[in-house]
């Protein structure tokens, strides 16, 4: 079965950047520099940060529907981030290596399913998870920190 994965799109964080520290503190927002660690997973270009790079650590909603599952949570952009644009059954290199938490909906936006696997795993998730009739889409999580990642539909 062919998927797409989605990342977010710039336009909508760009004007963030140009905040002050106390107008980013005021909207729930944070400017953080990444240390080198594999913790700041940007959900715009779909890649780990870089030792130095600067980025925003802000709540996004990324599932606004009108059921008990709409959600939101904390996500890192890169200030320099370039939208990513995977192939169609692409998986990006950041998603392979952590744990995922794989979420299916409805076209209501009701949970149908979810699993949890290793990123070395993703594509077989997708398949099973796409493969039940009332799937519309699915998001997936970073399992550990529990935060989204990205969304997945039919392609």
């Amino acid at each position: 079965m062919n998927f797409q994965i989605s990342a977010l799109p710039m336009a909508s964080f760009q004007p963030l950047f140009s905040l002050s520290d106390a107008e980013l503190s005021a909207r729930n927002m944070r400017r953080v520099i990444a240390d080198g660690r594999p913790a700041y997973p940007c959900r715009v270009s779909l890649q780990d940060a870089s030792e130095g790079e600067r980025l925003l650590l802000l709540p996004h909603a990324h599932h606004v529907v009108d059921t008990p599952y709409r959600a939101y949570g904390p996500i890192y952009v890169r200030e320099a981030a370039q939208q990513a644009l995977p192939a169609p059954n692409q998986i990006p290199d950041l998603l392979r290596a952590r744990a995922l938490s794989l979420r299916a909906y409805d076209a209501d936006g009701m949970m149908v399913s979810a699993d949890v696997l290793p990123g070395t795993e993703v594509e077989r998730g997708i398949e099973q998870l796409l493969a039940i009739p009332r799937t519309a889409y699915l998001h997936i999580h970073y399992a550990k920190p529990g935060c989204y990642a990205c969304r997945v539909d039919r392609a």
